[in-house]
Formats: C-alpha cells, sequence, structure tokens
C-alpha cells in the first residue's frame, strides 16, 4: 500500500480534512478537531499512525514487526504501521476505519449528527 492510497481512503471518510503538521512533515487526517490519521515516511518507507484501543495496540505490536508505538503521539494508544510490511491491505483498512469511529465518538453529539456515520 502507498500513502497516496491510504489518504485516499482516509479522505472519503465523511467529514475528513487534511493538513500538513510542518514539525513532523506529515500529513494529519482530522475529522472535526479530532486527529484519526498521520501520515508519512518513516526510515524512508511510507506508515501511518493510527489510534486503537491499548489492548489492540499490543496485541498488533507482538504480532507484527511492522507495527510499532508512534514516536509523537500517545504510545498506549497510537501505533505507527508500515504500509509496505506484511499487514494485509485489508487489515490497514480495518484499523482506519476503527481509529476514524474512535475520533468520531469523541465529537460533539451534533457533529456526529451532521455527519451521518
Amino acid at each position: 500500500m502507498t500513502i497516496s492510497e491510504i489518504l485516499q481512503y482516509c479522505m472519503s471518510k465523511p467529514g475528513a480534512e487534511q493538513s500538513v503538521h510542518s514539525d513532523w512533515k506529515a500529513t494529519q487526517v482530522k475529522v472535526g478537531d479530532v486527529l484519526f490519521a498521520m501520515v508519512k515516511e518513516v526510515e524512508g518507507r511510507p506508515a501511518a499512525s493510527l489510534k486503537t484501543s491499548p489492548e489492540l495496540a499490543d496485541l498488533l505490536r507482538q504480532q507484527h514487526d511492522d507495527v510499532r508505538p508512534s514516536k509523537h503521539l500517545n504510545k498506549a494508544h497510537w501505533s505507527t504501521v508500515y504500509l509496505d510490511g506484511s499487514i494485509p491491505g485489508s487489515q490497514i483498512y480495518y484499523l482506519v476505519d476503527a481509529s476514524y469511529q474512535q475520533a468520531v465518538e469523541l465529537l460533539p453529539e451534533t457533529t456526529r449528527q451532521q455527519l451521518s456515520v
């Protein structure tokens, strides 16, 4: 999977907006004001930081060398997933969906209703 492909998938989510985080040289994808993906090259490889439950983050890190704690985000919840590694694209899309859903749940009720998700 490429950075372009994951960004396209992230931007297909209702209310998704992207911007550049200049300090980290990364593309941020948010819904409302809540971050759900951070996409950039890490160690020369395409990668995305995605939010999960701490339990899922631990499980993924144990099962896959291509999933690591995110450097600049809360390591209990945020994992950096290498897009060109052993994790199938379908699982990466699932993780994007889960991260997006967690972000939506943090939005005010009126904003969630406007997204109709």
